[in-house]
């Protein structure tokens, strides 16, 4: 398995803390999400471009959704595409810590609200690979 983009076993995010957040009202502090302390939340407020430019969480979810396309025709952005393209959006912000949890946290956050936007039965399998022979 490759060790760089999303991979939802990788979230160190406790099942406590996910069922709190997906459970929660988002207030637009970043730090509400877990997995985003003050170091992420700087990053994520600095920016050449005013899109790129994160300071409450509610652009936070915007941005992940912007993610989602754009679609190309009957080309659809599926699950994988869409959260490895948030995910190495994190990554050039400079988030070098929890993005697979943060990544994971929105995803889920989002498919509650909009069903079928994250998928997480297509990594179930992920972890099995190895053991087919």
């Amino acid at each position: 398995m490759a060790d760089t983009g999303y991979d939802p076993s990788r979230s160190r995010v406790s099942d406590d803390k996910m069922n709190e957040f997906l459970r929660g009202q988002l207030s637009g502090d970043l730090q509400e999400v877990p997995g985003i302390g003050p170091a992420a939340k700087k990053k994520l407020g600095q920016g050449d471009v005013d899109g790129d430019i994160i300071t409450n969480t509610f652009q936070f979810v915007g941005k992940f959704l912007m993610l989602k396309g754009p679609d190309d025709g009957d080309e659809k952005v599926g699950t994988r595409e869409h959260m490895e393209k948030f995910w190495y959006w994190l990554q050039e912000k400079g988030i070098s810590s929890h993005r697979s949890g943060i990544v994971r946290c929105i995803a889920e956050k989002m498919n509650a609200m909009m069903p079928g936007i994250y998928d997480a039965s297509e990594y179930a399998d992920d972890d099995d690979d190895s053991d087919d022979e």
